[in-house]
């Protein structure tokens, strides 16, 4: 089985954070924001005293590179800038064993400053750079064709030419029976983009990511139940995830609650990406929808006890050796 992705590469800035920072800074705590040049130098302008640490990310990056160390055979498509941070970038990527097409523009790399409060909630600015410049010149249809499942994130809806390249992607994949799975990524994204996100749900999507936020906002209900049954007629396969109460994932084969794995938690980052590339990791291994869902609830709970969106290569090899194992099967199932 192969997974291809197509996102926004960026290099994570992390950043330990008070809830009064946030609100100095006059931003959402625990909701991602697009930033401009001048939003990204006042915030780290802000914070210059801090300790900082770089990591390679991005929302489909994480969960591909993910996918990529468990095993399966993934790889992404996007676009890095022309400059040290683009290296950089290029550079972490390679040393993650984790295959990519990234093409270079000519705008700085896009990255993301991610401040991180003592209860572990992230609040996400990004600032895309070079991923605005994404577009049909850059597309690898070939990669596309040859996947089984085609990966993408809302966060590809913030500009035109990556809608547009996305698009053309679903067209290629389902001309060759690729399965389509959108993750709709944050509430912000799907604020912006209800009824396209809808509309493209209906009639491309096999598999929907959502949390409760987003589906509330998705399908304008406030119970978990209601947000399934209206999915449920859009797409063939849902997963909503419900925070510390666990999951739900219905699909033709039955609906299944899949509940959290409890653990220490240090910093959420991520745990949506690695819920994602925990279920199709469960796919890959052949798994059906409940053993993919705890695959996904199990890897979820393993990122949000490290700090960052991403394992070491060290942890990686723990972690796959642990799922391998029937770690993921935490409930006896």
């Amino acid at each position: 089985m192969k997974i291809y992705g197509i996102g926004n590469p960026l290099i994570d800035i992390l950043l330990q954070v008070n809830d009064d920072d946030i609100a100095q800074l006059g931003l959402a705590k625990g909701t991602m924001h697009l930033i401009d040049t001048d939003e990204r130098e006042r915030i780290l302008t802000y914070l210059d005293s801090r300790p900082v640490e770089y990591r390679c990310g991005g929302s489909c990056p994480n969960t591909i590179i993910a996918l990529s160390h468990l095993g399966a055979q993934a790889a992404f498509g996007g676009k890095v800038g022309s400059d040290k941070e683009g290296d950089e970038y290029v550079k972490q990527l390679a040393g993650l064993s984790a295959a990519s097409s990234l093409s270079r523009g000519s705008q700085p790399t896009g990255s993301s400053i991610i401040l991180i409060t003592p209860d572990t909630e992230r609040t996400m600015n990004t600032f895309l750079g070079a991923n605005r410049e994404y577009s049909l010149a850059d597309l690898d249809l070939d990669m596309v064709r040859k996947a089984d499942y085609f990966y993408f994130t809302g966060y590809m809806w913030d500009t035109e030419d990556q809608k547009e390249a996305v698009l053309a992607a679903i067209k290629a994949a389902e001309e060759a029976g690729t399965q389509i799975v959108f993750d709709a990524a944050d509430p912000f994204a799907v604020n912006r983009n209800r009824e396209e996100f809808r509309t493209l749900i209906l009639n491309h999507a096999s598999i929907l990511f959502a949390n409760r936020e987003e589906a509330s906002i998705l399908f304008d209900e406030e119970s978990l139940e209601a947000c399934i049954d209206q999915a449920d007629e859009l797409c063939r396969t849902v997963v909503i995830k419900d925070g510390s109460r666990g999951s739900v994932v219905r699909s033709p084969e039955g609906e299944f609650r899949i509940p959290v794995n409890r653990v220490k938690a240090v910093d959420s980052t991520g745990a949506g990406d690695m819920y994602a590339a925990g279920y199709l990791y469960g796919l890959n291994r052949g798994f059906g929808p409940r053993e993919a869902g705890l695959c996904a609830s199990w890897l979820a709970s393993r990122i949000v006890t490290v700090k960052g969106a991403q394992f070491s290569e060290e942890e990686f090899a723990i972690v796959k050796a642990q799922l391998e194992a029937g770690a993921w099967n935490f409930v006896g199932a």
